[in-house]
């Protein structure tokens, strides 16, 4: 999941709802988010309680894993969407395209999903060919708003926080924030974070609690939008550069120049897509089996 928000069209949102740990990721969230406002009012027995209902079991190795990833892998697949850009497109984009198939098979589909389906991809499509300018010297509001909405654009599927910063102007000035030290604009920033996703994972636990094969029909439009970005040709995927302000080649639409450009990316989605099949069929059997 921490590698996954390297690459502008995939998220750990992404990665979770591939996994089937997506609803149990939200519902951990959820809990810790309840243990932290019982202890902003104060209320400190309330929040051991709801402390001591968080499945720190399941939540320890995915942190450990999601930071370990982003210390160890996260350069390694930065390098490569430089060296490699069609090609580590076609991959993610097998990827992605599993992920639409296995999320798609626990929805019981009706006329109005399918339809909210077309929609949301649609919109998202179009969304993910704007790109905002950047913004210079940003208000406190702003770099709170900032924040709330990155981390809940890395908790949906379908796009990373960095992309989504980078489209409404944002991810130069946190660059800007991190090298420069900013202390007080990191904390702003980080307490927006904070409060959206507490906020927002609150939402959507209801929400998945309530109208769950609803909400799995948005992230699958979703899904289906964030294809654009993760189109081969003719750039790749792209990459977010800590030293560029300008939009990610990735956004563009295209063919390859020579018949032969179609081989690589096409050969890596379809491995990439049988694979992750194949090993999820294996995993839904053991399942069956232990049942």
């Amino acid at each position: 999941m921490g590698a996954a928000d390297v690459v502008p069209g995939v998220s750990g949102g992404t990665v979770a709802l591939l996994l089937g740990i997506y609803d149990r990721l939200i519902g951990a969230v959820d809990t810790g988010a309840r243990a932290l406002g019982c202890l902003v009012r104060g209320d400190v027995r309330g929040a051991a309680r709801r402390s001591a209902e968080v499945p720190w079991g399941f939540v320890l190795p995915l942190l450990t894993g999601l930071l370990t990833a982003v210390a160890v892998l996260a350069g390694v697949i930065e390098q490569a969407l430089v060296d490699y850009p069609e090609s580590m497109a076609g991959l993610f984009t097998g990827l992605v395209l599993a992920s639409i198939l296995i999320a798609r098979r626990d929805v019981a589909w009706t006329r109005l999903r399918a339809t909210t389906v077309v929609f949301v991809g649609i919109v998202l499509f179009a969304v993910l060919g704007l790109k905002g300018a950047p913004v210079i010297d940003p208000s406190p509001v702003v770099l709170f708003a900032s924040g709330a909405v990155a981390i809940c654009a890395m908790v949906l599927p379908g796009i990373s926080g960095s992309f989504l910063l980078l489209m409404v102007g944002m991810y130069g000035t946190m660059i800007q924030v991190v090298d420069d030290r900013m202390v007080a604009d990191a904390a702003v920033f980080g307490a927006g974070a904070i409060v959206g996703l507490a906020c927002f994972s609150t939402l959507l636990a209801r929400l998945l609690a309530r109208r769950h094969d609803d909400v799995l029909a948005v992230m699958v439009g979703l899904l289906v939008g964030s294809l654009r970005v993760l189109w081969p040709w003719p750039h790749g995927v792209g990459v977010i550069s800590r030293h560029a302000e300008g939009a990610v080649a990735g956004t563009a639409l295209g063919w390859p120049e020579a018949a032969g450009g179609l081989v690589g990316p096409t050969l890596l989605a379809t491995l990439s897509l049988v694979v992750v099949l194949a090993v999820d069929r294996l995993a839904r059997g053991r399942l069956q089996a232990g049942d």
